[in-house]
């Protein structure tokens, strides 16, 4: 005789109480900024829940509240490597080229505003688990997906080894248009073909004889007393510049403001502002676009209990940017930091020269295994740049040194503990996806 099932099953009760802590965490992460901004987020999950990558790209809140029911310490982390800046989203998305002090272009890892200072191997953890998403959304089998973390692992460990021996420039140097090879190299080309007046071509437009921001692709236009204010921290943002950053002394006269919507998944609900200033001569096509956004509380800092590095930003926008020219050789020369509204800011360039690395068309393991590698030297070389070298009293040590000790302790059984986390997390995420369209789409997200 057939009997029906029980109501609810087992997994269905495991299911709804994953829901639960998914829906506890989205609030403690997203909650203020969802309810200023609920339309945002509703751009902002529905890009989630395109895909499990996406989603995983979208929650390092929930991933870093899973990593806190593990101990800081254990095998390879300890009182140093611990505490050592790290990137706080490290994914396989979050890698492209930008244009660096020096006026090289460089492929490296990007995106910072997760930054802050913790263990390094949560930065390695992240990093795996994406791998594994991404292996998976490119039907690879478990076992290709674990030959491409071993090769992560494998590169890190190597640059890491070199960076904590000695190795000079010249023998582990960055990835530029002379060096670099594969995806990386074509990511350059496509960056060299851009140009600043492409850009500028595309957001502003010339009326009376002078450059002025385009109306539509989301900009908003401000209002007397709003642009005051982003004008006034704009003052105090030029305070926070080197002064290598000033090339001719009007290179800083604002000539239009604007309001901007439809920032990525990441930045959903913050403020941000768009400023043209001058360039560095009269000519129009020398003007330069700079972006003023609102600093976020970083997912990590939520579970880094040590005061001494809470206590040692101003606010998100300092934190931000002190973490990024710890952690990237050459940063920015825009890159600084203001305050609006009483908020922290980051104020950075808007880049002609940004050229994020594509999984489109990287689809053969082979492929994709030259790219792993070659983003675990990057992220070994981000690790290393942040030290005591650095000039930041957080840090006061060499971070490959004491990274390189502590996988030296246990070579075997770091490529081992990598595999079995990205295997792990990645099928936790692919569930944890599904739970979290389930939830959107009957209405359960609290606000939308």
């Amino acid at each position: 005789m057939h009997q029906e099932a029980p109501a609810m099953s087992v997994p269905q009760t495991e299911a709804a109480q994953r829901g639960e802590q998914i829906l506890a965490v989205f609030d403690t992460a997203f909650g203020q900024l969802l309810a200023a901004d609920p339309a945002a987020f509703r751009v902002k999950f529905r890009k989630m829940a395109a895909s499990a990558f996406a989603f995983y790209r979208g929650t390092a809140s929930l991933f870093y509240a899973d990593q806190e029911r593990e101990e800081h310490t254990g095998p390879y982390l300890d009182e140093r490597t611990s505490r050592v800046w790290i990137h706080g989203d490290l994914h396989a998305e979050n890698f492209g080229t930008y244009m660096d002090a020096e006026g090289r272009l460089i492929f490296n890892v990007n995106d910072f505003d997760e930054a802050y200072v913790g263990p390094f191997l949560w930065d390695l953890k992240r990093f795996a688990a994406s791998v594994a998403l991404i292996g998976y959304q490119k039907a690879l089998g478990d076992d290709q997906i674990t030959d491409l973390v071993r090769v992560f692992a494998a590169a890190y460990r190597e640059r890491i080894h070199q960076l904590a021996t000695g190795a000079k420039n010249d023998e582990v140097p960055p990835f530029t248009l002379d060096t670099a090879e594969g995806a990386l190299l074509g990511a350059l080309r496509d960056a060299r073909s851009l140009t600043r007046f492409g850009l500028l071509d595309s957001m502003t437009e010339i009326r009376d004889f002078e450059r002025r921001f385009a109306a539509g692709g989301g900009t908003v236009d401000l209002d007397a007393a709003t642009r005051y204010k982003v004008l006034a921290a704009f003052d105090g943002y030029l305070e926070t510049l080197p002064e290598s950053s000033l090339t001719r002394p009007d290179s800083y006269r604002v000539k239009d403001v604007v309001g901007r919507r439809g920032i990525g998944i990441g930045s959903a609900g913050l403020p941000s502002y768009n400023i043209l200033l001058e360039g560095n001569s009269d000519a129009l096509e020398n003007d330069v676009i700079i972006y003023m956004k609102q600093g976020q509380t970083p997912a990590v800092s939520r579970h880094i209990t040590d005061r001494a590095v809470r206590d040692y930003f101003q606010h998100e926008g300092h934190r931000t940017v002190i973490s990024q020219r710890a952690l990237q050789v050459n940063a920015d020369p825009w890159l600084g930091w203001t305050e609006l509204d009483g908020q922290g800011q980051l104020v950075a360039e808007v880049s002609p020269y940004a050229v994020d690395l594509d999984w489109a068309d990287i689809d053969e393991p082979d492929e994709i295994a030259a790219v792993v590698a070659d983003l675990g030297r990057a992220t070994a070389t981000m690790h290393s740049a942040a030290d005591d070298e650095s000039g930041h009293s957080l840090v006061p040590f060499s971070t490959e040194r004491a990274i390189d000790a502590a996988i030296a302790a246990d070579e075997e059984g770091f490529g081992d503990l990598l595999v079995d986390f990205a295997h792990s997390y990645g099928a936790r995420a692919r569930r944890d996806h599904q739970i979290f369209v389930d939830l959107f789409r009957n209405g359960r997200i609290t606000g939308l």
